[in-house]
């Protein structure tokens, strides 16, 4: 289980990093991801992205 939360930690980190890269791929601006603003903070919680990239990913390893 430790395992687990320190690949989530981990790949939040690297994401959120990443996020001005990952715009500019338009990952985090898809229909379905949402963006907001609440307490003077921008907000994204990024569905379809996650979607998109998991699927993506599983296909590397299947053909892996």
């Amino acid at each position: 289980m430790l395992k687990w939360v320190v690949v989530t930690v981990l790949a939040l980190v690297v994401f959120s990093g990443a996020r001005s890269w990952l715009n500019r791929l338009h990952i985090g601006r898809l229909p379905g991801d949402l963006n907001f603003t609440a307490f003077g903070r921008h907000w994204s919680i990024p569905i379809t992205s996650t979607i998109v990239l998991s699927l993506i990913a599983a296909a590397i390893a299947r053909f892996i």
